[in-house]
């Protein structure tokens, strides 16, 4: 009855973990979950006020498939304005969140046993996606000594005949790592000698970055414009993950391709989402300003209270709101009630359940040595559970 591709897909363990975290709040158990990739702040004022006139001003209708022009060309002029690229509007389809331009855009692109490099530890979501397009996921395992980034040898060594496509995250979901222009240029000089290859780079997270300017492959590598595909949105630097409302940017085949799925999977994304999104783009960035700054020192906080954990190491991202600490240390460690801690689902489980915090396993993302902690949380459930953290680990044998 259940189709082979979809029981080619696991569900996402990060969702996993939130509904876990809770079911166990819904019990009356105190849980502080640092498991949920979106921000605890409110999408800003002039944005929600702007989708409140489009609902008074009757804009209730369907728009174009790959979303109003208006906004498509808001789009093309904030990548030219902060990112120095150049797309005409006809090279960006608007989509019901990045994850679904990210989807259809491999759909577009993967046949069946074509395969997709795919740097780990990974967003859940990569590797599925590609089996759904019955590509093949081939996972290119990075270090904790390298903060988890891609080098140029290790991409030269992973192409093959076979290769179609790479998936680039910068700033990296889980790790928050970011590439510098100069790594970029590196990953792209061995690109240009492979043309077949499609480049996806997913910069969502391109406004939460701290310590540099955001860089795009483009921006190292513009030689290879003519075959990567840029995914973006709106859901984490304005912290609007349920306006769902995200874009790609492409060469114009691959956008018409992406458009021509879209036309019958879900056609163009919310009609007041869109002019919310028109708002964000040509609005002020000063509440963007201010989220990254809390941002800022919550990550400080954090990879400082957490690098003072006996066993614990943790390198500083340079963006995003994760923490990716090495975890490894406590395998095969004993519990309280006499289980062992084999991996870090169960060093996960064992947190959420005795001690009530809630992280998600590196396992989920390709890298079993690790544990995701987002701080998109208050500084106050952030001190509460670094306290709980230090307990719960204290107390391994």
């Amino acid at each position: 009855m259940i189709s082979k591709r979809a029981q080619l897909l696991s569900p996402s363990e990060t969702l996993k973990i939130t509904a876990k975290a809770k079911e166990l709040a819904r019990e009356g158990k105190s849980v502080i979950s640092l498991s949920a990739g979106e921000p605890d702040f409110k999408t800003p004022p002039h944005i929600c006020n702007a989708a409140i006139q489009a609902i008074t001003d009757g804009f209730h209708g369907y728009t174009m498939n790959t979303g109003m022009p208006e906004l498509r060309e808001a789009v093309s002029a904030k990548l030219k304005r902060d990112n120095g690229l150049d797309f005409s509007p006809d090279q960006i389809v608007l989509s019901n969140g990045a994850k679904q331009s990210i989807g259809f855009s491999i759909l577009a692109t993967i046949d069946p046993g074509d395969e997709v490099l795919i740097p780990s530890p990974y967003w859940v979501s990569y590797p599925e996606m590609v089996k759904m397009a019955l590509g093949i996921p081939k996972v290119i395992k990075t270090t904790f000594g390298n903060n988890y980034k891609l080098t140029a040898t290790q991409l030269e060594e992973a192409i093959t005949k076979k290769t179609r496509a790479i998936i680039l995250c910068s700033p990296s979901n889980p790790t928050g790592a970011c590439y510098t222009r100069q790594e970029l240029k590196e990953l792209g000089d061995v690109l240009k000698k492979y043309p077949d290859v499609i480049i996806f780079s997913d910069e969502i997270y391109e406004y939460i970055i701290f310590d540099q300017d955001h860089v795009s492959i483009l921006n190292a590598a513009p030689e290879l414009a003519d075959r990567t595909v840029i995914i973006n949105g709106f859901s984490k630097g304005f912290a609007m993950t349920g306006w769902r409302l995200g874009y790609m940017a492409g060469p114009k085949k691959i956008a018409d391709a992406v458009a021509k799925i879209q036309s019958q999977e879900t056609s163009a994304p919310s009609s007041i989402s869109q002019k919310a999104g028109l708002a964000a783009y040509t609005g002020s960035m000063k509440p963007i300003e201010e989220m990254k700054k809390a941002f800022r020192e919550r990550r400080d906080y954090l990879v400082k209270e957490l690098n003072e954990i006996k066993g614990v190491e943790c390198f500083k991202p340079g963006g995003a709101f994760y923490v990716f600490p090495d975890v490894h240390h406590y395998f095969g460690k004993t519990a309280p009630d006499g289980s062992t801690i084999q991996n870090s689902t169960d060093l996960a489980l064992y947190l959420l359940e005795s001690h009530g915090v809630a992280a998600v396993p590196g396992d989920a993302f390709g890298e079993p040595d690790g544990l995701r902690l987002s701080y998109a949380a208050s500084m106050e459930n952030l001190k509460e559970a670094v306290k709980r953290l230090r307990k719960g680990l204290k107390a391994l044998g």
